[in-house]
């Protein structure tokens, strides 16, 4: 992760929200998918609820994943 996102501290705390995120949504995924995610300098004063926003409107994007309330 980049030093533009903010000190070690909180490279490390976006580094973990971004691991649970993205392991609650794999199910999601189709099987052998790889993913990069990428944390930009708005990701350390985000939330988890707006980084999960975020991490699911790409997801959408590339299509790789349905809406959340929808079936999958």
């Amino acid at each position: 992760m980049s030093k533009a996102v903010g000190n070690a501290v909180v490279r490390h705390r976006v580094t973990r929200q971004l691991r649970h995120l993205v392991r609650q949504r794999l199910d999601r995924l189709p099987a052998g998918t790889l993913a990069v995610v990428r944390a930009l300098p708005p990701a350390a004063p985000a939330t988890s609820a707006e980084l999960g926003r975020d991490l699911d409107a790409a997801l959408r994007k590339l299509r790789l994943s349905a809406p959340a309330d929808g079936p999958c």
